[in-house]
């Protein structure tokens, strides 16, 4: 699966140098980190709702949908900030062996 990602990323990077008319996700680095920050918030909303009607519905197709459009804008928000998924898979990877009581209790406040 991190081969999907891992292509994702490329492809996500080679369109952050591209004419702004001719890619969405140039487009969404062009407008700047702001309008990227109110991409993913509205996309996790959309998770949100979904998951709820999922709940309702017992189909989850709507909300995988609305999880991968999370999962695209968020490797955009990555991209843009420098970084990449493998950072993110560091820190769960960081994060394995302990529990998630002690992990939210050794973050720094």
């Amino acid at each position: 699966m991190s081969n999907v990602l891992t292509q994702l990323e490329a492809v996500l990077e080679a369109r952050k140098q591209a004419d702004k008319d001719s890619s969405y996700v140039a487009q969404l680095h062009h407008k700047g980190l702001d309008h990227i920050l109110k991409k993913v918030g509205e996309e996790a909303t959309e998770v949100v709702i979904a998951a709820k009607d999922a709940k309702l519905s017992g189909s989850n197709q709507d909300f995988i949908y609305e999880m991968a459009d999370l999962w695209f804008h968020s490797l955009v928000l990555l991209s843009h900030l420098g970084e990449s998924h493998e950072s993110v898979l560091s820190e769960l990877q960081r994060r394995f062996d302990l529990s998630g009581l002690e992990e939210k209790a050794n973050r720094s406040t």
